[in-house]
């Protein structure tokens, strides 16, 4: 196994730490939210950026390269597509090295108007995940000034498809059971961790996105099982593979019989197990430490979380994440949608050496007008917009 990305690395810890913290019936991708979180801490200063490095797991320094090739990399991995998009009110000037990392023909211009902003904001989630993610949640305000959004939607195909059959659950008979068998013994593993014992069976997509099922013992919670699952992953916890465990009962929900046959068989592997779709959303302001956003959105008079970011001071007001994923007989579908928006604060550190004062106008609505002739005060012809010209793509610029 060739070395992992410092990035995935990182990435896979955050998915661990946010693992020990979760509760049944919950999705969640960190995959989705350490792009974001790298992209703030590009521009974060002080506190706020101590904060980012310690749940990124990389230098702040770092952490816009970072981000940028975490992004062309999941560009790169089969079944698995990724966007990032961003919209800022009009008053607000980005530092023009951190809106250089930001990718190419995905800024959007805040209204002002939350409705507004909130309908263009499901509108690009929905259009981003095929329509599997219809609203994001995001609580914007009529001062919401910048909004930072990642999507991710993957689909990934079995390589041995499962049957479906009735399955059982905690006694019953009554749930969509899903069995298959494959030559392939290793694909199950157990291992002990401080909690209790877990097994693990791989489930193999054919184009290269496996799904690994964890099950604990009765007494371990949801936090316990996927913490150690996440230790499987990266290696710091040992596993007994199919091959090596004792006939028996060789871990949870694991049997292990050795048998006589009259012709030469591979090892096999029998999985039973139930189709699912799970739905959940997150406010990873509720958990604000695991994700290095305290001081990020501390609403504190003259602070300046993200001087690098803008010239314009902003505090994190939502962060929030929307998935689901459905685990079925032919393969493994999962949507996510994470969303970062801040407000506009106070006025910025940097005290520039002359003052002056800017008006905005935005006529993006029906208006009015008047051809007035100026010597004579003279009403030359008035009308009323309401239906402007279309746009042409040959009015691009170029």
């Amino acid at each position: 196994m060739r070395a992992m990305d410092p990035a995935v690395q990182a990435a896979n810890r955050l998915t661990a730490r946010w693992a020990s913290e979760a509760r049944a019936g919950t999705v969640f991708s960190a995959a989705g939210v350490w792009p974001l979180l790298a992209l703030l801490a590009d521009g974060a200063a002080g506190a706020a950026r101590e904060e980012l490095e310690e749940a990124l797991g990389l230098p702040a320094g770092q952490a816009g390269a970072a981000a940028r090739e975490f992004l062309a990399m999941l560009t790169g991995i089969d079944g698995l597509s990724s966007a990032l998009g961003w919209w800022t009110a009009r008053f607000v000037e980005l530092r023009e090295e951190w809106a250089a990392r930001l990718p190419v023909g995905t800024h959007g211009v805040l209204t002002g108007d939350p409705a507004a902003d909130g309908r263009a904001l499901d509108a690009w989630a929905a259009e981003r995940t095929g329509g599997v993610i219809e609203r994001t949640r995001a609580e914007l305000r009529p001062d919401t000034s910048l909004v930072v959004a990642g999507a991710l939607v993957l689909e990934a195909d079995w390589e041995v498809p499962f049957e479906g059959h009735v399955g059982g659950w905690l006694g019953r008979h009554d749930r969509a059971g899903l069995v298959r068998e494959v030559p392939d013994i290793d694909g199950v593993a157990v291992a002990r961790a401080g909690a209790g014992a877990v097994t693990r069976v791989a489930v193999r997509g054919a184009t290269g996105v496996d799904v690994h099922l964890v099950l604990g013992t009765e007494r371990m919670g949801p936090g316990e099982v996927l913490s150690a699952g996440t230790d499987l992953l990266a290696g710091t916890l040992e596993a007994v593979p199919g091959s090596r465990l004792p006939e028996g009962d060789a871990g949870p929900g694991l049997h292990v019989v050795k048998r006589r046959t009259h012709m030469p068989e591979p090892p096999s592997l029998s999985l039973f197990t139930v189709e699912f779709t799970l739905r959940a959303e997150h406010d990873l302001l509720a958990s604000p430490d695991l994700f290095g956003l305290t001081t990020a959105a501390r609403d504190t008079p003259g602070a300046d979380p993200f001087p690098g970011v803008s010239r314009t001071p902003l505090v994190l007001d939502c962060a929030r994440q929307t998935m689901t994923a459905t685990f079925g007989a032919e393969g493994f579908k999962a949507a996510a949608v994470t969303t970062m928006a801040a407000l506009y604060r106070g006025r910025s550190r940097e005290e520039p050496p002359y003052e002056t004062t800017r008006a905005m106008a935005c006529f993006e609505r029906p208006f009015g007008f008047l051809a007035v002739r100026r010597e004579s005060g003279l009403v030359l012809a008035a009308g009323w917009v309401c239906d402007p010209t279309p746009f042409r793509e040959d009015q691009a610029p170029t």
